[in-house]
C-alpha cells in the first residue's frame, strides 16, 4: 500500500522587531498572537525596544516583562529615569539596567533558545553592528541607547548607540540568518503625517508632560543645577516646542524615513503594522492598550501570514502545497 507523501517541514520563520520606544510594547502582543496561530519565530532580530522584547522572549521572560510593563504608571516611569548631564545622555539608565538584571542576570545571547541579534550603531563610524554574542543585557542597552537621551555603551572597544539610526526594522538580518519567511513588525508605520494637534508638544511626543511629572514627584531639588537644567530642557513656551520635543520629533522623522527606505529595498514577506499613531513615544504607562493592539495587528495580518506559508508550500495543518 502506497504511503501518503510526507509534508514538507515548516519554513524557517524570522521575526524582525522594530524600534519605537513605548510603542514597542506592541511586540509583546504580536509574539503572543504569532505563537497562538502557529507562527512562532525560529530566529529573532530586534532594534531598540524590539531588542529588549525579543531578548526577553527568547530568554523565557516575555510574561515577566509584560507584567512589569502593564504595571507601569507615570510616577513609576519617572522613578526609573535617573537624570544627569554627563556621559553623553540625559538619562543614565542605571535603574532600568537594575530592573533587567533582576530577571536576565548574566544571560548570554549564545544561551538563548533560538538565534538572536540586537542591532546597534557604531557612534564613530556610523556602521550597523550586529550583536550576536556576549551579555544579553549589554546588547539590549546598546541597542536602545537613544542619542542624547541614554549614554552610549562601550562594547568591544566601540561606542554603541541606538540601532534605529541605521536599521529600525531589521529584516535584512533575518534574511542573513537563513529565514525563508520574514515577518516584520513596524510600530511606527502610521506616525508621520497624522496631523495631530500640537504635534511638537511634549505631551504629544513624550506621552505626558515630563516636566510636570518631575515637579509633581519632586525627584530633584528645584534649586539644584540639575533641576534647573532639566526644566530648561523640557519646558516649552506657549508658541514653541521644547528642546526635548524637537529632538525626539526629529529622531522620529529620521527613523521613519530610514525605515521606509530599508523596507523598500529589503521587503519582508509579511508586514505587521500596529495602529499606534495616537500613542506618544514615552507613554510607557499605556502598555495595556499598546499590547492589545499588537495582538489585533496580527489578527488583521492573518490572511497575509497564511498566504506567505502557502507560497512556500506549507500550511498550518502540515500539508504540502499550502493545503490546496
Amino acid at each position: 500500500m502506497d504511503q501518503a507523501p510526507s509534508s514538507p517541514p515548516r519554513p524557517k520563520i524570522g521575526l524582525a522587531l522594530g524600534s519605537g520606544v513605548a510603542r514597542g510594547w506592541a511586540h509583546l502582543g504580536v509574539l503572543r498572537a504569532l505563537e497562538r496561530y502557529g507562527f512562532g519565530p525560529d530566529v529573532v532580530a530586534g532594534t531598540s525596544i524590539g531588542a529588549m522584547v525579543g531578548g526577553a522572549y527568547l530568554a523565557g521572560h516575555a510574561e515577566t516583562l509584560e507584567d512589569w510593563a502593564r504595571a507601569l504608571t507615570k510616577v513609576r516611569i519617572i522613578s526609573y529615569l535617573d537624570f544627569r548631564v554627563r556621559a553623553g545622555g540625559m538619562i543614565g539608565g542605571r535603574h532600568l539596567v537594575q530592573a533587567m538584571q533582576e530577571h536576565l542576570g548574566g544571560t548570554t545571547i549564545e544561551a538563548l533558545r533560538r538565534p538572536f541579534v540586537a542591532v546597534a550603531t557604531d557612534l564613530v563610524t556610523g556602521h550597523e553592528v550586529w550583536l550576536r554574542k556576549g551579555s544579553l543585557i549589554e546588547a539590549i542597552r546598546a541597542s536602545f541607547s537613544l542619542p542624547g537621551v541614554f549614554p552610549p555603551v562601550r562594547m568591544n572597544g566601540r561606542w554603541m548607540v541606538d540601532g534605529a539610526l541605521v536599521n529600525p526594522v531589521p529584516v535584512s538580518i533575518c534574511q542573513a540568518l537563513g529565514a525563508q519567511m520574514v515577518i516584520a513588525v513596524n510600530v511606527n508605520a502610521d506616525i508621520i503625517g497624522k496631523g495631530r494637534r500640537g504635534a511638537l508638544d511634549v505631551p504629544t511626543i513624550a506621552g505626558f508632560d515630563l516636566l510636570q511629572e518631575i515637579e509633581a514627584g519632586q525627584t530633584m531639588a528645584p534649586e539644584s543645577k540639575l533641576g534647573a537644567l532639566t526644566r530648561r530642557v523640557f519646558r516649552r513656551e506657549p508658541s514653541q516646542p521644547s528642546l526635548f520635543g524637537v529632538m525626539i520629533s526629529a529622531l522620529g522623522i529620521v527613523q521613519d524615513r530610514i525605515t521606509r527606505s530599508r523596507l523598500a529595498g529589503e521587503p519582508p514577506d509579511v508586514h505587521i503594522t500596529p495602529r499606534l499613531g495616537h500613542i506618544g513615544l514615552f507613554e510607557f504607562d499605556r502598555a495595556n492598550e499598546i499590547i492589545d493592539e499588537g495582538e489585533a495587528a496580527v489578527e488583521r495580518a492573518l490572511p497575509d501570514l497564511r498566504d506567505a506559508l502557502a507560497v512556500l508550500g506549507h500550511d498550518l495543518n502540515g500539508n504540502g502545497n499550502g493545503g490546496r
